[in-house]
């Protein structure tokens, strides 16, 4: 099938953003740009043109006519393939985020190493893009704000970003019908990535006002359910059932296929949850749980750990201030947590190899210990705990000498450069930084940033075993973009016995409510209370690195 005039166009528009990102020959950049004004407007199709008619069109030359005839017969253009080639693909997709650019893209690129939308997202956050010629506060926010809006656009969701928007159509949908209803499937469940948001309502039949295109739009209709879209554009699916069967769909509705069929069947009139579980004999599995039949197996053995609760953190271990690349000054900091109920931060900016972030040599890490200590007889009994992310470098050492290190509190130590490495160099470089004496937590193992970057390749078991054996806890990163040691992985570090940190990575006041979206993620993998460091008072907490 030919291709149209605009999907001809667009093609020209592609090529000279690809250009412009290599810094290509600018007259050629100017000129398919110019072509793709040109074409898109054009009233007759292409298609039906002879080569005379098409070379004819004002703005329109010889090489550029050449091109157009190519797309017709082929439909590709060799040229625009050379370029995409040698442009990775998350920098091609980055040029789909409307207003960004190709000048702007070219300079995070060069510049920051950002080769993907969620590399770009991960980096606004961390108020790193305020340091690059031509940017600032104002421009990264607009950068996040146009990347979350070119995300609602695709069909995968950060739970993060669709929590309080089920939330708030949930109570709307129960205002507006006067029945029961409540979130369930993957939203319920608080699935790291959704398709959507599922809710369960308790009536058969919904009325037709309620899709009325502003508040829902109806795409798709079942005798069970009603698949539509909010005015943000995000796909919704809602159950309906008896109210008789309220419990038993809602159930069913929760819990994923594979563990709905290991349960086995169920009444389906129980009064609530709760029964049908002792009807079976189990004990009752909370909904972040009900994946597979890790679950059923502790549930069935009477072994449902209590799981952990966001009140149960009592210290926030993994902050940034404006030493590094932090938007908050330490006091800033130190007292947001205070005041929001917690008993203790530890202050870890990036160490001095991460040049990208500001990281601190050994000249502004002494410093900061010294305002740590004149705003701890201040803020007294609250504390700041001395601690550093060093980075783990290439050969798995960290950056800085043994008399730095062991000035610390506790050290986290992560990885941020050279993610390519394939799985056994990955594994053994991790490694030897857990063996490391002065590693006390593994900072987010894999360095994933869920729906843009695969975390690099390791050995988790291989991991999770010297960590038991070097006593390091592994950090859970609570920021909904990374939720990183994955939560598949928790039951077996709980049976190695290895503790696990849940830490908001916080580069602003803000960001220590990300705890939140950790704990969610810690209660899917069984996490309880006892096996969470940072529900351990500050002495407490020091104490575990003692032993």
């Amino acid at each position: 099938m030919s291709k149209s005039n605009k999907e001809i166009a667009r093609e020209f528009n592609r090529l000279g953003e690809l250009m412009e990102l290599h810094d290509e020959n600018s007259f050629k950049i100017r000129s398919y740009k110019n072509a793709y004004l040109t074409l898109r407007k054009l009233p007759d199709p292409l298609v039906d043109m002879d080569d005379s008619q098409i070379a004819s069109i004002k703005g329109v030359g010889k090489a550029i006519s050449s091109k157009i005839r190519e797309l017709l017969d082929t439909g590709e253009m060799a040229k625009l393939n050379e370029f995409k080639v040698k442009t990775p693909e998350g920098v091609q997709e980055l040029l789909n985020i409307k207003g960004l650019g190709a000048k702007k893209i070219r300079q995070l690129w060069q510049e920051m190493g950002i080769s993907s939308v969620g590399e770009l997202f991960y980096a606004c956050n961390e108020n790193r893009l305020i340091t690059l010629k031509g940017f600032g506060l104002k421009t990264q926010a607009d950068i996040r704000q146009k990347i979350e809006y070119y995300r609602q656009s695709r069909d995968k969701f950060l739970y993060a970003s669709l929590e309080a928007e089920a939330t708030q159509l949930a109570e709307d949908l129960s205002a507006k019908l006067n029945i029961d209803v409540a979130l369930t499937g993957a939203i319920r469940r608080k699935s790291p990535i959704l398709r959507g948001i599922e809710i369960l309502v308790a009536t058969t039949e919904l009325p037709d006002s309620l899709f009325d295109d502003e508040f829902l739009s109806l795409t798709e209709h079942t005798p069970t359910y009603y698949r539509a879209k909010t005015a943000k554009q995000t796909p919704i699916r809602l159950y309906t059932t008896k109210p008789e069967n309220w419990a038993a769909t809602l159930f069913s509705t929760t819990g994923t296929k594979d563990f709905n069929t290991i349960f086995g069947q169920i009444s389906e009139t129980a009064e609530n949850e709760e029964i049908i579980f002792s009807e079976a004999n189990y004990s009752f599995i909370p909904p972040e749980m009900r994946e597979d039949d890790y679950s059923l197996d502790l549930a069935k053995a009477g072994k449902m750990p209590e799981l952990i609760k966001e009140t149960d953190i009592k210290g926030i271990i993994h902050s940034h201030t404006t030493y590094s690349d932090g938007l908050n000054t330490l006091r800033e900091m130190a007292e947001y947590a205070r005041n929001a109920g917690y008993s203790y931060i530890g202050i870890t900016d990036h160490s001095k190899s991460a040049f990208y972030a500001n990281g601190l040599k050994e000249d502004r890490v002494l410093a900061q210990m010294e305002e740590i200590d004149q705003l701890n007889k201040e803020l007294a009994p609250f504390r700041i705990l001395k601690g550093i992310e060093s980075d783990i470098l290439n050969d798995g050492s960290l950056d800085y000498d043994d008399e730095i290190l062991e000035r610390f509190d506790f050290i986290i130590a992560s990885v941020h450069s050279n993610l390519k490495m394939d799985e056994t160099k990955a594994t053994q470089r991790i490694l030897k930084a857990v063996s490391n004496p002065f590693t006390n937590i593994l900072g987010h193992p894999t360095g994933r940033l869920l729906l843009s970057r695969k975390g690099y390749p390791i050995d988790h078991k291989q991991i999770i075993d010297a960590c038991a054996e070097h006593q390091v806890a592994i950090e859970l990163n609570a920021n909904p973009l990374r939720l990183d040691i994955d939560w598949t992985w928790i039951p077996y570090a709980l049976e190695r016995g290895v503790k696990i940190a849940i830490n908001p990575d916080a580069h602003s006041t803000k960001g220590i409510h990300d705890i939140h979206f950790g704990v969610c993620a810690a209660r899917k993998g069984g996490l309880s209370s006892d096996d969470c460091i940072n529900c351990l008072d500050a002495d407490a907490f020091l104490a575990c690195f003692d032993e």
